[in-house]
């Protein structure tokens, strides 16, 4: 057993106010829970009104499983937003 946890830093160049900003993360941390049962939250940037850091974990069986969940949750994060991906980590522990 093992953790895939991933960092997505966002940049939202329209967002002008830290409600705008939170309505943006907070529909997609909503939509990561629904779709993959994964943890999702803010993880930095919180007072920085265009940057988001969103951090993703999950627990998998094994690195395959792990390449694949990463994977298809990036092209998801990367389709269900109108910011810009400027950052993605990936770790495996």
């Amino acid at each position: 057993m093992k953790i895939a946890a991933i960092t997505f830093r966002l940049y939202a160049p329209w967002v002008h106010s830290l409600k705008e900003k939170r309505m943006l993360v907070k529909s997609l941390i909503a939509k990561l829970q629904n779709k993959f049962h994964v943890s999702a939250a803010e993880i930095g940037e919180q007072d920085t009104h265009q940057t988001a850091l969103i951090g993703v974990a999950a627990v998998v069986p094994d690195n395959a499983f792990a390449d694949r969940l990463t994977d298809e949750i990036t092209r998801f994060v990367e389709a269900s937003t109108e910011a810009q991906l400027v950052e993605t980590v990936r770790e495996l522990r």
